[in-house]
């Protein structure tokens, strides 16, 4: 274990000596370990990565990769010879569920993002019955009902607003029905919308300048917006324009955790709060750090459980005929070897 390596999550070096593990510098950690696990590496760390290059050699890593985005390092990839195992392929099947690390951070991500918006709006989210009259409840619009946008609806259901929620898909309607929200059906629902491996599918412009103008009133009524459509590898798609945030109310906020992937807001500047005609856009990037001590325990979990599979006997086995290997091998002694993401790269949809 790389020294003070969990001290940010509230996990001091003590802790892991006591459960058994070994601390040591980071240069130990290299020239000792068969497998190297981290959160972020090679695209996700691009200066680590070529600073550090030399000691990948020979050695298996797993963690957050960038899959997507590692086309221009594909040369030093090579000359590392390092086996990789990108997190973000983990594919969305049931036997894979306790090793998608992508749902756990998004359950933090849509968790954090309800606060934020909480925290910034003038109001508050439940209706309150008091002397001084009624208080009424926050509306709170939720686009996108994957994990991060069902978190997003539960915690904000918890906290008394009143939600609404949309996404393209037609089968999470009764996902968002069960956490007590309202489903807005905008008619443009689509099968298609789901793509390889249970993630989304980008659509045509034609289809996301129709979606803009069915929610435009929704988006005008709404005291929070919660936005989370975002697509593998591709840039988020534009959802709410600038003329639609000047359609809401002053002091309306707007929580954009596709901001990393260019924003699901025509106005979203990735890592900054900004304000335009009275409404606060958040360029949230990275939220799971923000809750850093869950976020750890369910990455470690998801981490370890993805480790099980790879081990048999005590040896690291990546050759057996398995799906969930297949698909989250990404590079084998600094070859790209996925199917997938060599397709991405050369331009077909991945």
């Amino acid at each position: 274990m790389e020294s003070s390596a969990g001290e940010g999550a509230g996990f001091g070096d003590e802790e892991y000596v006591s459960a058994g593990a070994r601390v040591v510098s980071r240069r130990e950690v290299f020239e000792g370990a068969e497998v190297i696990l981290k959160v972020r590496g090679l695209a996700a760390d691009r200066e680590g990565f070529l600073r550090e290059k030399e000691a990948y050699k020979g050695k298996v890593i797993l963690g957050f990769l960038e899959p997507f985005s590692i086309g221009d390092l594909l040369e030093d990839l090579r000359d590392s010879g390092v086996t990789a195992l990108a997190m973000e392929l983990i594919p969305r099947i049931t036997r894979a569920q306790s090793m998608d690390a992508l749902s756990s951070m998004a359950t933090v991500a849509g968790y954090r993002a309800v606060l934020i918006g909480a925290s910034l709006l003038p109001k508050m989210f439940p209706m309150l019955m008091t002397a001084a009259g009624t208080i009424l409840p926050a509306k709170v619009f939720v686009v996108g009902a994957g994990v991060a946008g069902l978190q997003a609806i539960a915690t904000a259901r918890r906290l008394g607003a009143v939600v609404q929620a949309y996404d393209i898909r037609p089968a999470a309607k009764e996902q968002v029905l069960s956490l007590g929200a309202k489903f807005v059906e905008l008619g443009l629902e689509s099968e298609s919308a789901e793509g390889r491996g249970g993630y989304a599918r980008a659509m045509d412009e034609e289809f996301y300048r129709k979606q803009r103008e069915m929610m435009k009133a929704v988006v005008a009524e709404s005291d929070v917006v919660i936005t989370t459509a975002s697509v593998p590898g591709k840039r988020a798609p534009v959802l709410v324009t600038e003329d639609m945030v000047k359609g809401m109310r002053p002091g309306s906020v707007i929580v954009d955790l596709a901001a990393e992937r260019g924003g699901n807001c025509e106005l979203t500047v990735p890592g900054e709060t900004v304000e335009k005609h009275g409404v606060r856009v958040v360029g949230a990037v990275n939220l799971p750090s923000e809750v850093p001590y869950d976020a750890s325990q369910m990455y470690s979990r998801n981490l370890t459980n993805l480790l099980d599979l790879m081990v048999e006997e005590g040896k690291l086995v990546l050759e057996k005929e398995d799906e969930i290997l297949r698909e989250i091998l990404l590079l084998k002694d600094g070859e790209l070897v996925n199917e997938r993401i060599k397709e991405f790269l050369s331009g077909g949809e991945g």
